[in-house]
C-alpha cells in the first residue's frame, strides 16, 4: 500500500522536509517559511564540539513538538531502536507503523536523515528520498525484520503524525519568536552534552574550526543552518505582508538581517576557506545573531500589542 499524495520536499533540513510533506498531505496550509518560522526551527543552530555533521539532529525536541501543534500537527515518537533490540521489538514497531499507514496516518523515521514512510509491501517499508540529486542516499526501503539497508549504523527512531486544529497566525508567530529567543537565552534547556545551541554554537564552531573547518561536518552544518536562516528571512517578509502596519518596518529589518546571516553561513560552508577567514566570519556571525535575537525581543513586544486581548 502507498499514500500516494505523501511527498517529501528536497530541503537540506530533512526534518522540515518531513514536516512540510505531512502538512501538505493533511491539507494544512503553511508556506515553507511558516513551516520553519512557526516551529522555531528557522532560528535553531546546534554545533558539536568537534563540528561533526550530527548538529542538525541531536538536540532536545520537546519545544519543537509543542510549536508544531500550533501548526496543526502532533508528532509522536514511537521509540528508538539500535542493534541490541530483539526481533520481536522490531516486528512490533513495524506492525505499528503499517497499522498507522493503513489508517491513512503519515509516518517517518530518523536514521542519519529524516524520511517520510509513504507505504509498504510484503517485505519492506517504503521511504522517501529527500534529494533527487542524490539517488543513492538515504535508502529508499527498510527491509522488514533485518533493516539491512542500515548496515551496522542502526540508531533509528520512528514517528507518527496526527492532524490537530491549527492556531491563529498571531499565536503561531508569538510562540515561535519566544522560542527563538529562548534558544539563545537558555540554550542548556535544548542542547545535549557536547553540543552548543545559540551563541554557544558559534563558540564551539570557532574552537573547532582550526582542526575541523575543512570537514564534511563544517560543510553540512553551514548548509543546513544557512537554509534555516534563509527561511527566517522569508518568514519575516511574510509577517510584514500579514501585518502591514507598524509591524512591517521592523519585520523587514529582521528579514534583511537574517538574509545576511544566511549568506555568511553559506560562505562558511566552503572547505577551501582559510581558517583565519572562517573564524573571522564566525565571530561576525555570532555578533549578528545576538543583535538579531535582541531585535526579535523588541519585535515580539510589538506583536503582543496587536493581540485582541492586549
Amino acid at each position: 500500500m502507498e499514500l500516494n499524495s505523501l511527498k517529501q520536499p528536497p530541503f537540506n533540513t530533512t526534518l522540515m522536509g518531513v514536516i512540510k510533506g505531512v502538512l501538505d498531505y493533511y491539507g494544512i496550509e503553511a508556506s515553507n517559511a511558516l513551516t520553519y518560522g512557526g516551529t522555531g526551527h528557522a532560528f535553531l543552530i546546534n554545533i558539536h564540539e568537534e563540528l561533526c555533521p550530527s548538529g542538525p539532529y541531536c538536540w532536545k525536541y520537546e519545544g519543537f513538538y509543542k510549536l508544531l501543534r500550533n501548526l496543526g500537527l502532533e508528532m509522536t515518537d514511537l521509540g528508538f531502536f539500535h542493534p541490541g533490540n530483539s526481533p520481536e521489538e522490531r516486528e512490533r514497531v513495524e506492525r505499528t507503523v503499517r497499522d498507522y499507514l493503513d489508517q491513512g496516518l503519515a509516518c517517518s523515521l530518523l536514521n542519519d536523515e529524516n524520511q517520510l514512510i509513504y507505504g509498504y509491501d510484503d517485505t519492506h517499508l517504503l521511504t522517501a528520498r529527500p534529494w533527487p540529486m542524490n539517488p543513492d542516499f538515504p535508502p529508499a526501503t527498510l527491509t522488514l525484520g533485518s533493516w539491512q539497508e542500515l548496515g551496522k549504523a542502526i540508531h533509528i527512531t520512528f514517528f507518527v503524525f496526527r492532524k490537530l486544529p491549527k492556531q491563529d497566525d498571531l499565536t503561531i508567530a508569538q510562540d515561535g519568536l519566544r522560542y527563538a529567543m529562548d534558544l539563545f537565552r537558555t540554550p542548556e534547556n535544548y542542547s545535549r552534552e557536547h553540543y552548543g545551541i545559540g551563541l554557544r554554537a558559534y563558540e564551539n564552531w570557532i574552537k573547532a574550526a582550526p582542526e575541523h573547518g575543512a570537514s564534511h561536518g563544517n560543510w553540512w552544518n553551514a548548509t543546513v543552518w544557512s537554509e534555516c536562516r534563509a527561511m527566517a528571512a522569508d518568514y519575516f517578509s511574510e509577517i510584514a505582508q500579514k501585518w502591514p502596519g507598524k509591524a512591517a518596518g521592523p519585520a523587514l529589518e529582521l528579514s534583511a538581517a537574517y538574509r545576511k546571516i544566511s549568506d555568511l553561513l553559506s560562505q562558511v560552508s566552503r572547505k577551501d576557506m582559510a581558517v583565519e577567514e572562517k573564524v573571522r566570519i564566525l565571530q561576525e556571525l555570532q555578533k549578528q545573531e545576538a543583535s538579531a535575537v535582541q531585535k526579535i525581543g523588541e519585535f515580539s513586544h510589538l506583536l503582543d500589542s496587536l493581540h485582541p486581548e492586549a
